[in-house]
């Protein structure tokens, strides 16, 4: 295989093509999610989301909805999809990563997750059967089981803790979900693995899931503060402990270079907030690296942000234009850029899908990569 530099410790060899069953269609995969949190991938109408990304799922997060409009309110909307007028499946998180993010505002105990609110300060309990009974009232084509997401530091004890305490919530979750109308619906649980930076954690914590069942399984607790080496470890070693013929799921990751080298690791389904919070920022992803737009060598760039990506923004917006925007700070700029990045990383996946279907992806992805990543843009 040619070689990608440091950063690439595993072999790509394992890309694979996949179609998933849900109830609001056919996902196929590799695929990068967009972030929704509260209903609302930041700056993009829903019909964008189709027309313009082009994306084919986005994701929800139980907790924060939970709080604000409030899960009664989803409820009589008839679903998250219909509340946000989204025309599309959703894979809702469970709250389990608010366990890391939000660790000054909970305590943990055996039976769920104490918060203090975020918002007003209020307490709010999230167990595994509230955990269920919020997706199920967001109607989630995915949804994913309560877990704990310990932070990258955490001991081997900490993390035996967190891994011991996720099985017992996911067969808690599982005996709930089993109580719904989810799987005549056509709607999926997925399990999700722990262990942190300790291997043998994490085969523990696959194999008790295994032992559940489930119909999917993320791998969770990676990029949480370790190095970029260390977690493409995780999850090249992790993965060989889920079966072949069910999807696989990386939460919160990454960089384009990431989402490739874990394509070629096996994986199958990605989210994370990098596209649309870069853009909010100012960075734009193209084929040749990351640019920052408000640098002053692009003021009179006229050239579009990436000519590779068949995307609204660099089809119609010049550069120069889009450091006006930022210079100026007219919010417009970031709407243009989260289309684009969105565009990019959705598009990123289709390229991957065809080199995978013509047989050609670990010399395209390594090319790629390569390229991405010396590129002086």
């Amino acid at each position: 295989m040619q070689s990608i530099g440091t950063n690439i410790p595993h072999s790509l060899e394992h890309a694979r093509l996949s179609e998933i069953q849900l109830s609001n269609g056919i996902l196929k995969t590799p695929v990068f999610m967009p972030v929704g949190t509260q209903a609302s991938v930041k700056g993009v109408l829903p019909k964008d989301l189709k027309e313009v990304v082009k994306a084919s799922i986005i994701l929800g997060n139980t907790y924060h909805l939970n709080l604000r409009p409030g899960i009664e309110v989803i409820r009589k909307a008839g679903g998250l999809a219909k509340f946000m007028n989204w025309n599309g499946p959703i894979l809702t998180d469970s709250g389990g990563f608010q366990v890391f993010s939000l660790a000054k505002l909970r305590k943990l105990s055996e039976d769920g997750v104490h918060f203090h609110s975020h918002i007003d300060g209020k307490e709010i309990f999230l167990g595994p059967n509230e955990a269920i009974e919020i997706q199920d009232a967001l109607k989630s084509d995915i949804a994913m089981c309560l877990d704990e997401c310990p932070s990258a530091e955490a001991s081997n004890d900490q993390v035996m803790d967190a891994v011991n305490r996720s099985t017992q919530w996911a067969k808690l979750c599982k005996k709930k979900w089993e109580e719904t109308d989810a799987e005549l619906e056509g709607r999926k649980l997925f399990g999700i693995v722990q262990g942190g930076r300790f291997m043998e954690l994490r085969k523990r914590s696959a194999e008790q899931l295994l032992e559940i069942g489930f119909p999917g399984y993320a791998i969770g607790g990676v990029s949480v503060g370790e190095p970029e080496a260390d977690m493409l470890k995780q999850v090249a070693k992790t993965i060989k402990y889920l079966p072949l013929e069910l999807p696989r799921y990386v939460m919160g990751v990454g960089t384009p270079p990431q989402l490739l080298q874990m394509i070629g690791y096996g994986v199958d389904m990605f989210d994370c907030v990098l596209p649309s919070r870069a853009a909010r920022h100012g960075t734009a992803y193209t084929s040749n690296g990351s640019i920052n737009i408000r640098n002053e060598k692009f003021r009179f760039d006229f050239d579009p942000l990436d000519t590779e990506t068949d995307c609204f923004a660099s089809q119609n917006f010049t550069r120069s234009y889009l450091r006006h925007l930022f210079m100026a700070k007219e919010s417009l700029g970031g709407v243009i850029l989260t289309l684009h990045n969105l565009r990019f990383f959705v598009k990123l996946m289709e390229d991957a899908r065809r080199h995978i279907a013509t047989g050609d992806f670990i010399d395209w992805a390594v090319d790629w990569i390569n390229r991405y990543n010396h590129s002086k843009n």
